[in-house]
């Protein structure tokens, strides 16, 4: 997830991609998502074991900035919200 200037970035795990991202966006959870305003979902990997989502999390946000740029720009390189797509 990012911000609306695409300048602060958010990795985490969930089982219910929709209801954390509505989490997110409204501001339900303290901590950095509400406070750095990360409201955009950009990108998503999804896995079918939770150990292999939570080994991919450690992995990327181990990453340096640019890498996790780049990632998002093969998927998504207008960094459009991909959230209507999961609602």
């Amino acid at each position: 997830m990012t911000n609306k200037t695409n300048s602060t970035f958010y990795i985490g795990v969930t089982n219910d991609i929709i209801r954390r991202v509505f989490e997110h966006k409204n501001n339900l959870i303290d901590g950095f998502t509400k406070k750095y305003s990360v409201h955009k979902l950009v990108y998503v990997e999804q896995y079918d074991l939770l150990t292999d989502a939570i080994a991919r999390e450690k992995q990327l946000k181990n990453w340096h900035r640019d890498w996790k740029i780049n990632l998002i720009i093969k998927e998504n390189p207008n960094f459009n919200d991909l959230y209507e797509e999961f609602v």
